[in-house]
């Protein structure tokens, strides 16, 4: 069962056993970030730091000024690693170790991008805006991923991409300090939170057959017994359609929906389009289309006529991946299972054997380990052990 192991440069650039290290642990493939979101990252094994800080979203590679020029938008490049091509020297340094590297894009997640330019934010019921969910419904901010995509994902060497958080990011975020755990919210109301309300949303929204304001009044009405009584526990659609009613349940997904494809549709197309022949693209994705976030919800049937496969999110018990896996039983294209194998980030190395095989008998054929660089040597001899038996 191949299997791929997710990195950062800075894992590493500066270290010269990283690579060996890496192929030592029976993986065939690595996931190497080159655009990615802010993030403070332990290295327990880098001989010259400990703790890496990327202040912000940016790109792990010099971008291509010609591509660039003139634009609003465009992406950030990074500081905290040394040298102009951090990914790059990574990459060569994996593949001289037998290594098959494939990049890890990181799209509609964004906080600086939201700061300095907001409004290309996704805006709330409430008039909130979140400047990490970049709203993808806007036409200059679908250019900018899209460019993104195709230039972080066929970067020189690379043999293939998984583009993460390519559709709507929404109320959810692992952020720095955050304090929005006092009232629980399932993901029914998780996704009302998530509706956006810029501009061109509320346009969508009346084309689907919803007046906006009164739409942003229903889930303002929707949710106010979570904020006075202590939380919502609605899951699905099912429970959206009875917090919103579901003529506008199905409104919102009807305009929402209709964006996510033409992103995920466009992005793929991009990246083909920059990329040599036999090039594989995934997403990270969710079968469950109206969800937000890294694992961006998607049509199983759409984006496997769309992308070559998907990476889906398989840690936790069975009913998790029987879940997940479910909905693309049958259907052609790679189904990578991602599991954590941090166990202080809630990963079970320990159980990783068992896990692949139960993913596998539900149609998995693929692996992902998140976070080789991250993971403590323990960690990192549990996984060696699981791989060399599960072949």
């Amino acid at each position: 069962m191949r299997a791929s192991a997710f990195l950062y440069p800075w894992d590493v650039v500066g270290d010269p056993a990283a690579a060996s290290r890496i192929a030592d642990l029976g993986v065939r493939q690595v996931t190497l970030a080159s655009a990615y979101h802010s993030t403070r990252a332990l290295t327990p094994r880098h001989p010259a730091h400990r703790v890496v800080t990327a202040e912000h979203a940016a790109v792990l590679y010099p971008p291509d000024p010609d591509r660039w020029a003139g634009r609003a938008l465009a992406p950030y490049r990074q500081s905290w690693t040394a040298g102009e091509d951090p990914y790059g020297e990574a990459a060569e340094a994996l593949a001289a170790a037998g290594l098959e590297v494939h990049s890890w894009v990181v799209l509609a997640h964004n906080s600086r991008l939201g700061a300095e330019h907001p409004d290309t934010s996704v805006v709330n019921a409430y008039g909130d805006r979140y400047p990490w969910a970049p709203c993808i419904a806007r036409p200059d901010v679908r250019a900018y991923l899209v460019d993104l995509a195709a230039e972080s994902a066929a970067r020189p060497g690379a043999r293939g991409t998984e583009l993460e958080s390519c559709g709507w990011y929404g109320f959810a975020h692992l952020h720095a300090h955050d304090k929005v755990g006092g009232v629980p919210l399932g993901d029914a109301a998780q996704y009302l939170m998530s509706l956006c309300f810029c501009t061109e949303c509320r346009q969508g929204y009346g084309e689907a057959g919803a007046d906006p304001d009164e739409l942003a009044a229903a889930v303002r009405r929707a949710l106010e017994p979570a904020w006075s009584g202590g939380g919502s526990t609605e899951s699905g659609w099912d429970g959206v359609g009875k917090l919103l009613g579901p003529g506008l349940a199905d409104a919102t997904w009807r305009w929402r929906g209709r964006v996510a494809r033409t992103v995920q549709e466009s992005a793929v197309a991009a990246v083909r389009a920059e990329a040599p022949p036999g090039f594989q693209v995934l997403l990270h994705a969710d079968p469950a289309p109206y969800r937000t976030g890294a694992n961006a919800g998607v049509d199983p049937g759409h984006i496997l006529a769309v992308a070559d496969g998907v990476v889906l999110p398989c840690a936790g018990p069975d009913a998790v991946r029987e879940a997940v896996l479910g909905p693309f039983t049958g259907r052609t294209g790679v189904l990578a299972a991602n599991f954590g194998v941090v166990t202080g980030m809630g990963g079970s190395p320990g159980t990783l054997e068992r896990d692949a095989a139960h993913a596998a008998s539900l149609g998995a054929d693929q692996l992902r380990l998140y976070h080789a660089g991250l993971a403590s040597g323990p960690d990192l001899a549990a996984v060696a052990g699981a791989l060399s038996r599960i072949g």
